[in-house]
């Protein structure tokens, strides 16, 4: 019994200690962030996303095209981060004619939706990233498609 709690004390203490360096250090790890968020991102919740959707705002599938193709937001095109450079050649004009554009990914470990949406500003569109991406869409129950058609 006096070992478990001495094992229990050296790792409660170890951990206080780790997390206040972590806190104070600038090298530490972002714990209450998505550490792909950069300044000038622009997230938007899936609420949000919906509503602006509906509002005609032009949604990017930034994940590989085998997954757009099972299923993805209605209208949605896709613009996967592996292929930028052609899908974004294939899709210019339209993203040009877009006054709110929306990109999303396969979720909150997925970088591809932030940096296409970087690639897009540094293009000259901006673009919002639907915050945790796919997952929180289908969670709130949000219309899908499958297939190749937007």
């Amino acid at each position: 019994m006096l070992f478990a709690a001495r094992a229990l004390a050296i790792v409660t203490l170890g951990s206080a200690l780790g997390l206040g360096w972590n806190a104070a250090s600038d090298r530490g790890f972002p714990l209450r962030q998505n550490v792909f968020v950069k300044p000038g991102d622009e997230l938007v919740d899936a609420t949000a996303a919906k509503a602006r959707l509906e509002k005609g705002a032009l949604f990017l599938d930034a994940r590989p095209i085998d997954f757009y193709e099972m299923s993805h937001v209605p209208g949605a095109l896709p613009l996967p981060e592996e292929d930028f450079d052609k899908a974004f050649a294939a899709i210019e004009p339209r993203l040009r004619d877009s006054l709110d554009v929306i990109v999303y990914c396969a979720g909150y470990g997925c970088e591809a939706s932030h940096i296409v949406s970087r690639k897009l500003k540094q293009h000259g569109v901006p673009a919002a990233i639907l915050h945790e991406g796919w997952p929180a869409w289908t969670e709130a129950g949000y219309p899908v498609r499958e297939g190749k058609a937007p």
